[in-house]
């Protein structure tokens, strides 16, 4: 059942003109809270299943209330009727599986919904219902997915005012350790769900390249990763394409006219082998199986192929076909996979094992900076001029020491600039699902987020005669 912190008659009679509910308490969850509820003066309505997460991110927030929902819980669902009904628009951070299920109560009511996640095929089912009740359904509001398509897009549509055709895309991003905080063998902290991060290891890829569609199996994926130098870092990077990056050719309408597109990830170095030899031992596993008992040590040791000889390490060391010593060994080692200490209770699967493991060795530390970066690089073509240009546009962004990640404010500023753009009206021309490739939503944004001085560089890399 939802629960106020504060009496539900209060609390409505506390609202102001507008009211946001915000469903999930995550690790990205903050910035948005307080701004709407600071910056925007919007009554906030937080749900979380852990109540307590929920009223800790209320903290300084002057309007913003906390309440416990389980999304999962059939009689929470029930009772979000009850709220939705007297809210102007809901906005989920919750995991993306539950966002259609959310999104039907909105669309039920006539709130309009927004969400930082990939338009899944359940939420596409909902946009004729959505178009009905005469609401806007706004997804991928966030940074990747988000800012990648407002920053790509302003720049695409520059080339093509001008003139120019674009042939070439590619657009990497990653959220990393702030190199100076880079300090555990991963090269790797959580600034978000850690099962999300991995679940996105398990992806296939497809991309184009040279006009051919080029398809990577996840079980290979991380055979096909990339050494990268990236401008302003003075460090290497690995890249790795990530999901269907050929879709992207009608979202940007370059279909026809773009003979190369791909989209990916950036990691430090050691990241694609490590993940690449969990996999391949089993650690990616969703199925769920009874745990009950389980020690990491005796988890893996299921996972061996042939009988265990008595030395685990070893034994683990050969299935991988790696020496002792080597560096993903001592990886697996620092993890605790070789270590006699029990799972964590409710553990059903060896992937939510392993999130457990690295969630307790690889989350940030007081005064610690995350990094946010992301660079775009399109190839053009101005057939009138003769000419081929290669434009890039970066962002590189880094977490406030002691204060909001960039990862959480990238992610959610986004989103939440995008609510306030559709409670003032301005966007009140649209209705169904929507994506920020739209000037009327990207400029905006994006005009906001530079005054947070998360802002994206433009640079003209290579001009040469055709």
């Amino acid at each position: 059942m939802c629960l106020f912190t504060t009496p539900v008659n209060q609390s409505l009679a506390l609202m102001s003109e507008h009211t946001v509910l915000v469903l999930g308490a995550g690790m990205v969850a903050k910035p948005i809270i307080h701004y709407l509820s600071n910056d925007c003066k919007y009554k906030v309505i937080l749900g979380s299943r852990t109540l307590e997460k929920a009223q800790q991110l209320c903290v300084g927030a002057s309007k913003a209330v906390a309440i416990k929902v389980d999304i999962e819980n059939e009689v929470d669902v029930k009772g979000l009727d009850d709220i939705v009904k007297d809210v102007s628009a809901v906005v989920s951070m919750l995991p993306y599986l539950f966002h259609a299920k959310v999104c039907e109560i909105a669309i039920r009511h006539k709130k309009h919904f927004l969400t930082t996640s990939y338009v899944s095929d359940a939420m596409r089912a909902l946009e004729p219902s959505a178009k009905e009740a005469g609401i806007i359904i706004v997804n991928e509001c966030g940074v990747d997915p988000g800012t990648d398509h407002m920053s790509a897009q302003k720049l695409m549509d520059k080339v093509h005012a001008e003139g120019g055709k674009i042939v070439g895309f590619r657009s990497f991003c990653g959220g990393l350790p702030a190199p100076e905080d880079n300090n555990n063998p991963l090269g790797y902290k959580f600034s978000w769900a850690p099962r999300g991060v991995l679940l996105a290891s398990r992806n296939s890829a497809l991309y184009l390249k040279d006009g051919k569609e080029v398809t990577i199996p996840g079980a290979v994926l991380f055979e096909n990763y990339e050494i990268e130098k990236v401008p302003g870092l003075d460090f290497e990077l690995e890249s790795y394409p990530n999901r269907n990056s050929v879709q992207y050719l009608d979202v940007y309408k370059l279909r026809g006219e773009c003979q190369s597109i791909i989209r990916g990830t950036y990691r430090y170095r050691g990241w694609c082998d490590a993940v690449k030899k969990l996999a391949d031992l089993g650690y990616l596993d969703i199925t769920e199986i009874d745990l009950t008992g389980y020690t990491y040590n005796k988890l893996t040791a299921s996972l061996l192929k042939a009988p265990c000889s008595g030395k685990l390490l070893n034994d683990v060391s050969a299935q991988l076909g790696l020496e002792p010593t080597h560096k993903i060994i001592t990886t697996l080692q620092w993890l605790g996979l070789f270590d006699e200490d029990p799972l964590p209770p409710n553990t059903k699967t060896r992937l939510d094992a392993l999130c457990a493991a690295m969630l307790a060795r690889m989350q940030y530390s007081e005064g610690e900076r995350d990094m946010l970066i992301m660079l775009h690089t399109l190839d053009c073509v101005y057939p009138k001029e003769g000419k081929r240009r290669i434009y890039t546009s970066k962002l590189l962004d880094f977490g406030i020491k002691n204060g909001d990640s960039s990862m959480s404010r990238t992610v959610s500023l986004p989103v939440a600039i995008a609510t306030k753009l559709v409670l003032q009206g301005k966007l009140k021309h649209l209705t169904g699902l929507v994506i920020p490739t739209l000037p009327e939503l990207y400029n905006p944004i994006l005009d906001e987020l530079e005054t947070m001085n998360i802002k994206f560089h433009e640079n003209l890399l290579k001009e040469e005669n055709l």
